[in-house]
């Protein structure tokens, strides 16, 4: 199924959250349909256009922001002022209730790409009450061995990026979690420290992306490379904040009976740990469907149709009806 047309928000504004800090909204679409909160991933990577063309618009109240630092969002995490220690998961699932109690929204579907995902399972985990659906893709939960296999493990399938990555960081600082020494440059007085930094992470970012074109056209822009690297090794330093190892698959029980399917690529290298099986093995309710020959990319086209399918079928009145299941 293809994306729907192009359409501009109906409304938008900055809603002051904790800390100093005013997250940037939106919402598109139909003022009276099914309401849908749109979570981006990164962290740090901002909403996009993108994702409004996945909702019915004459069905859906479509409500994106970009998450603290991100986006239109203030303060920047790409100014080196900015304090980044009121950034935090908790802080993110608190500004979602914040954002459905200022417009009004009693349950809203819960769409989540990448970190996004992340984000959505706990939320979905803390606001139980709150949650009428998950639609996911790019599938994580935040754990140290998602971070350890991003970082360190995938240099064994990319030596020479890998050589790369490791070259960008002081010599006693590459047998350690390699998330926090790259923090510490970004974290640096010196800008060029912090510039040098963030262009190596974003390099081994896009080395590892699964398919060609191995090219990020958004990492070009110097002020969203630095703002983009030091959120997310800030969150990926700190194990996302989650309080805990395996903290969102220990509590996978908490979502039992919330329809949801999980849209993954079957050339995701977040498949290595089998974090798409273990989330749908333990989760009756979630249905996995796998798109052949795709990586990490929710606007690769079957990833597409996958998820502007199940979003149109949880649009419609009534029972949404069981997930699909993953095909055999």
């Amino acid at each position: 199924m293809p994306l729907y047309p192009e359409i501009e928000p109906y409304d938008h504004g900055h809603l002051d959250v904790a800390d100093g800090h005013r997250i940037h909204w939106e919402t598109c679409g139909n003022p009276d349909g099914k309401p849908a909160v749109v979570l981006h991933g990164g962290p740090g990577s901002g909403a996009s256009p993108f994702m409004r063309r996945l909702f019915d618009p004459e069905r859906y109240r479509i409500v994106l922001l970009d998450q603290r630092g991100a986006g239109r969002s203030t303060p920047s995490s790409a100014a080196y002022g900015t304090d980044m220690s009121g950034n935090t998961l908790p802080h993110l699932i608190a500004d979602l209730e914040r954002l459905r109690t200022h417009l009004g929204i009693d349950r809203w579907l819960v769409w989540g790409v990448s970190f996004g995902s992340v984000l959505g399972l706990r939320y979905a985990q803390t606001h139980r009450d709150r949650v009428t659906e998950l639609v996911l893709t790019g599938l994580a939960t935040g754990s140290r061995a998602e971070v350890d296999l991003m970082t360190r493990g995938l240099g064994k399938i990319f030596p020479e990026a890998f050589a790369a990555f490791l070259d960008a960081l002081p010599p006693g600082e590459r047998d350690g979690d390699l998330t926090a020494a790259y923090n510490r440059l970004l974290e640096s007085p010196d800008p060029a420290v912090r510039d040098r930094a963030a262009l190596a992470w974003t390099d081994w970012e896009t080395a590892i992306a699964s398919q060609p074109p191995r090219s990020v056209p958004r990492y070009q822009d110097p002020v969203f490379r630095y703002g983009f690297a030091r959120t997310v090794t800030h969150y990926w330093s700190q194990d996302h904040f989650l309080g805990g190892p395996g903290t969102v698959l220990r509590d996978l029980h908490l979502l039992r009976g919330v329809p949801t399917v999980l849209v993954q690529g079957t050339l995701d290298f977040g498949n290595l740990l089998g974090i798409p099986w273990r989330l749908a093995g333990a989760w009756p309710e979630a249905g996995l469907v796998l798109v052949d020959d795709v990586g990490h990319n929710a606007g690769a086209p079957g990833v597409v149709d996958e998820m502007v399918a199940a979003l149109d079928r949880f649009s419609a009145p009534g029972d949404a009806g069981p997930a699909r299941p993953a095909p055999r």
